[in-house]
């Protein structure tokens, strides 16, 4: 894959194929933060951590939470450093220096500052907290898309900030027209 092909899959979805072998990454949808010659990274947009609340990690960070703080939902973003936190969130939004911007739609995050300012109802239009991030090394992730781990669809708000975490996978596949029942997790070449 060239550059320009990798460049390609930033602010796209990836989506996990039956048989991806991987458990964690089950139906899983992973936003492309980052994609180069050097690796990728992306967070899973669609598995909520069932055991954490964004007011509790406030609370743990000792930061206050004022009354026009909206519902931030927290998520598994993936299995690598799965102690750092990392906010996605619209493209209106940016710290100088602190945010990737991805696209003009996204961008991400990774300060406290931002946690702050989501708590004093100044932070980004729409955003979805990510504990830990999927990262893949150089050619990893063009080998696995190649090995029909993957499937690509772009990605959208409603697909990453979406409510409804169930329905994000297979929203994703109707989006570029295939029906997730017919789905096979066997591979094969023509």
């Amino acid at each position: 894959m060239n550059s320009a092909e990798a460049s390609f899959l930033v602010g796209q979805v990836l989506i996990a194929m039956p048989g991806m072998g991987d458990p964690r990454f089950e139906r899983a949808l992973v936003f492309v933060c980052a994609h180069s010659e050097r690796g990728a990274m992306g967070l899973i947009v669609n598995k909520p951590a069932t055991d954490l609340r964004f007011s509790d990690l406030l609370e743990q960070l000792e930061i206050p939470q004022g009354a026009m703080m909206p519902e931030t939902r927290v998520h598994f973003g993936g299995p690598v450093e799965h102690g750092r936190g990392f906010v996605l969130h619209s493209g209106e939004y940016h710290v100088e220096e602190s945010s990737l911007r991805v696209n003009e739609d996204f961008a991400m995050t990774a300060t406290v500052d931002i946690l702050r300012d989501i708590a004093n109802g100044q932070g980004p239009n729409s955003a979805l907290l990510a504990l830990g991030y999927s990262g893949w090394g150089p050619g990893q992730l063009e080998a696995e898309i190649q090995a029909n781990g993957w499937l690509t669809a772009p990605g959208t708000e409603d697909l990453v900030f979406g409510s409804d975490d169930d329905a994000k996978w297979a929203g994703a596949l109707r989006s570029i027209s295939i029906d997730p029942r017919l789905l096979s997790a066997e591979g094969g070449r023509a």
